[in-house]
C-alpha cells in the first residue's frame, strides 16, 4: 500500500463515525439504512475492518455524505463560514405585513430552514401545511406573538419557545404591535 492508501484508511473510521453522529444516526439506524451489518458498521468505524467499495459507497449514501470527500486524505481546515447581514436574502411580504430573512444555506430548503421573522403590528404569516412529520421552533425575540397550529393556540413573549407541528396549517402573528422572532422549521 501506498502512504496516500494508509492515510485514507486511517482517516476512515473517524470520518465515519463523524458522519454518523452529525446526521444523529445510531449504528442501527445506519445499518438499516445502508443495508450495511451494524457489527461491520461498529468494526469499519474502530478501525478493525477495512470495508470494500461497495460496502463503503452503501454507507455514504445512507450518511448522505461525498464518497469522494471522504476519501480525502487532506485535513479538513478549520474555518467559518459568514453570511454578512447586507447579503442575507430578505422576502418582504407585504399582504402579510412582514419581513422574512433566510439565514439557513439554500441547500437546506426542505430539510432544516432558519429564519428571521419581523411582523409589523398585526401582521400575521399563515402556512399552508409542511411534509409529514414537519416541526417549527420558534424563539420570541421581540413583542407578543399568536401561534397557531392545527386547533392549538398560545400567546409567546419575549424569551419563549414555541414547538409545534407544522403538517398543519399553521400560523404566526403580531395582534398588538411589531414583533421579532427566530423560526427553524425541520422537515420529516
Amino acid at each position: 500500500m501506498t502512504d496516500t492508501t494508509d492515510d485514507i484508511l486511517t482517516l476512515l473510521p473517524a470520518r465515519l463515525k463523524e458522519a454518523r453522529r452529525a446526521q444523529g444516526l445510531s449504528l442501527e439506524a445506519v445499518a438499516n439504512l445502508s443495508g450495511v451489518s451494524r457489527s461491520m458498521v461498529s468494526q469499519i468505524e474502530r478501525g478493525e475492518s477495512s470495508p470494500t467499495i461497495a460496502t463503503l459507497w452503501n454507507l455514504t449514501r445512507a450518511l448522505q455524505v461525498d464518497f469522494a470527500g471522504l476519501l480525502d486524505a487532506r485535513e479538513v481546515q478549520d474555518h467559518v463560514e459568514v453570511l454578512r447581514a447586507r447579503d442575507v436574502p430578505v422576502i418582504d411580504n407585504k399582504s402579510a405585513n412582514c419581513s422574512i430573512a433566510i439565514l439557513s444555506p439554500p441547500e437546506d430548503v426542505g430539510g432544516h430552514e432558519v429564519y428571521d421573522i419581523r411582523l409589523r403590528s398585526g401582521g400575521s404569516l399563515k402556512s399552508k401545511p409542511h411534509s409529514g412529520g414537519a416541526m417549527e421552533h420558534l424563539t420570541v425575540l421581540e413583542g407578543t406573538v399568536e401561534v397557531i397550529s392545527g386547533t392549538a393556540r398560545e400567546m409567546l413573549s419575549p424569551g419563549d419557545t414555541a414547538r409545534y407541528p407544522a403538517d398543519v396549517v399553521h400560523s404566526i402573528s403580531a395582534p398588538s404591535g411589531a414583533a421579532r422572532v427566530f423560526l427553524i422549521v425541520k422537515n420529516g
